[in-house]
């Protein structure tokens, strides 16, 4: 197609046109608007001039009789741009006046109507005159008439203006119609391009902007912010697989290796049995990790909004803390609960405890055995549950070694990320990955800050507008999920 072809074909041309024809039928409109009321406004006039030179005739006639009124009628018609008049007797024939030729039937009715007329000594074709007939004492009959030759120059002239109007608006419209249009289909075409780019594999392009704000702005803000978010997930999506491709391969590895065991094994039941044992503990793990990364793709596509209540998410902490009592004390810790009951969020209350088992787990399992036996003395991991303002903080912190990094304290979030001496620890490294993407779910978010030392992971809820009944016991939670690395 040509670049004229395009041009014509834009939606953008054809509102200028559509806006050229609807402005030229109101310029229109308005000059038959002015001319109609310029023709009232000389009838008028014109009917106000006859009538006045009728009165004046009249009083002639009056005082001097035909005589006396011939002689003004002589002598006005001899003026230059004097009226027509005319002055009959009674049987139709001509005593005076400046008329040679007059329509049939026009001195038969007296009033006021519209005539064609000759004046003396003109050749051509008649001119059209209002004309009023009286009639006077004696049966007279007087003719006083004006030329319509002012109105239908006035008829000309606006029909001329309304021709070149027309004329200089189509040529207008059509130019700045072709200009506009072909600004906006340049825009257009630069994002037609980088939208072609793009799907031809270029995810980092984006769709210009003109910095004017209007609404091909607004479009390609939300446009790049939708690739931007496309592109994030692509990258999750890459990283995953390549996470997935090299986590699994360890566990993949020995399950391979503890299945020839097995059938190396030819003489020992017990020997036999305790392979097996180790294939099916390697096989749930990988069962727990795929678990793990379905739940977390299903809760950022925003799948598990169902089950959502109000429930008191201090109760449920207080539940998980005892449930991981005996765990803390066998590692000479102590678990405490510092928080508030009735604390209410409006959430899945299985997600919200499985995430708080995974934090307490973790804090379990990665502070410092190590510092803890050259202290000779018992950690704490505190947990505690907090209303500030519309917002529930729910907080794990632990005296371990730690994410000293703050780099690292927000890349523990991703998938499979697992950080120094953590990589010997049972787990896969999706715990964070899951208890973020449960936060979000819920509007809400997880941050990991620096307990000096150990490590304070706080979660916050927006909080449920539910007041509690004193007598009424609030919704909990059902028991957590099983201890499990993750």
């Amino acid at each position: 197609m040509t670049a004229l072809g395009k041009l014509l074909r834009t939606t953008v041309f054809k509102l200028s046109l559509a806006y050229l024809v609807i402005f030229s039928i109101g310029a229109g409109l308005l000059l038959g608007r002015i001319g109609f009321t310029a023709r009232l406004f000389i009838d008028e006039q014109i009917s106000e001039t006859i009538d006045a030179e009728i009165r004046e005739l009249s009083d002639a006639y009056s005082r001097g009789g035909i005589r006396r009124l011939s002689e003004s009628v002589d002598r006005r018609s001899r003026q230059p741009g004097s009226s027509i008049y005319l002055v009959t007797t009674f049987a139709g024939e001509v005593i005076v006046g400046n008329v040679s030729e007059i329509s049939s039937g026009a001195l038969d009715t007296p009033g006021e109507s519209e005539i064609s007329y000759k004046r003396v000594g003109e050749e051509g074709e008649p001119h059209p005159a209002i004309a009023r007939v009286y009639v006077l004492s004696g049966g007279f009959r007087l003719l006083v008439g004006r030329d319509l030759g002012e109105r239908e120059a006035l008829r000309a002239v606006l029909l001329r203006a309304l021709g070149t109007s027309l004329v200089w608006l189509t040529l207008i419209g059509v130019l700045g119609g072709a200009f506009v249009a072909s600004r906006v289909l340049k825009r257009v075409d630069a994002m037609n391009d980088t939208a072609r780019n793009i799907m031809l594999g270029d995810m980092s392009r984006r769709l210009p902007l003109a910095g004017s704000g209007d609404e091909l702005d607004r479009l390609a803000v939300n446009l790049n912010a939708m690739l931007e978010r496309i592109g994030e997930l692509l990258t999750g999506l890459r990283e995953v697989s390549d996470n997935i491709a090299h986590d699994l391969k360890t566990p993949l590895t020995r399950l391979r290796n503890d299945a020839e065991e097995a059938l190396r094994v030819t003489n020992a039941d017990a020997d036999r049995k305790l392979a097996l044992e180790k294939i099916i503990g390697e096989s749930d793990g990988l069962i727990r990790t795929f678990d793990a990364l379905l739940m977390i793709a299903r809760l950022e596509a925003g799948t598990l909004t169902d089950g959502m209540v109000d429930f008191d998410v201090g109760a449920s902490m207080r539940d998980i803390v005892e449930l991981y009592e005996p765990s803390a004390e066998d590692r000479s810790m102590s678990l405490v609960f510092d928080g508030d009951e009735g604390v209410m969020v409006h959430a899945n209350p299985d997600l919200l405890a499985r995430s708080l088992s995974n934090l307490v787990d973790n804090a379990l399992k990665y502070s410092g055995s190590t510092a803890i036996a050259e202290a000779g003395s018992t950690f704490d991991i505190r947990t505690s549950v907090k209303k500030v303002g519309d917002i529930v903080e729910i907080a794990v912190a632990d005296h371990g070694p730690g994410i000293p990094d703050a780099a690292d304290r927000a890349r523990v979030l991703d998938r499979f990320v697992r950080l120094g001496a953590s990589r010997s620890a049972p787990g896969s490294g999706l715990g964070l990955s899951l208890v973020n993407a449960v936060a979000k779910l819920h509007k809400g978010s997880l941050q990991l800050d620096d307990n000096g030392p150990g490590l304070r992971v706080v979660l916050r809820l927006p909080a449920a507008h539910l007041a509690l009944a004193p007598p009424a016991a609030p919704a909990k939670a059902p028991p957590p999920p099983q201890k499990q690395p993750a």
